[in-house]
């Protein structure tokens, strides 16, 4: 696993032993970020199921400003902490160790407003259209902020999630791609 692209592009990153994550393939990483940017001038990006780290390290590496990586594993904790020294710019970071849905409530208590939001979380356990939905609640998204799902193809998300339209979803193997854009209307 690397850095596609970017500043820190090449550089290699850590992945958690065993299966408790699923890293993103580079292959699916870098389909992701070619239909989203593929670069970025600046913006805050969240990464609510961490894993390794690396979508929010690939995000910060093409020009987002800051990247959020929430996780609740002590030992994918430890792995991001080691992936984000290889950027050589821990400031550009924060990590918290914490459930997707408190860290939610954090983030709307820290006043976060969010440009890019990855859900990859465990395929089991998905809340993914309740979590959006929080996230509309709380109005931690940015006027044109984009969600990146990635489930397992077998996954239905419906056309519309509160404000936020699919844009667009594809589907890798077993792995399914679907966008988001918030659309806020001129009223």
């Amino acid at each position: 696993m690397r850095v596609i692209s970017g500043e820190y592009g090449g550089r290699r990153l850590k992945a958690l032993d065993g299966d408790n994550t699923r890293p993103t393939t580079d292959k699916v990483k870098e389909s992701i970020f070619n239909m989203i940017g593929p670069y970025f001038d600046g913006g805050t990006v969240l990464d609510l199921y961490a894993g390794s780290g690396g979508l929010a390290i690939e995000a910060v590496s093409r020009g987002m400003d800051l990247g959020i990586c929430i996780e609740k594993n002590f030992s994918a904790i430890k792995i991001i902490k080691e992936n984000i020294e290889v950027t050589k710019e821990p400031a550009k970071f924060i990590i918290k160790k914490m459930d997707a849905n408190k860290a939610l409530v954090f983030l709307k208590e820290e006043k976060k407003t969010i440009d890019l939001v990855l859900l990859d979380p465990p395929y089991a356990k998905q809340e993914i259209e309740k979590q959006i939905e929080q996230m509309l609640a709380y109005d931690l998204l940015s006027e044109n902020g984009i969600i990146v799902c990635e489930t397992d193809k077998s996954v239905e998300l419906p056309e519309t999630i509160g404000t936020c339209i699919k844009t667009r979803e594809t589907t890798y193997g077993i792995t399914q791609i679907t966008i988001y854009k918030q659309e806020v209307s001129d009223d």
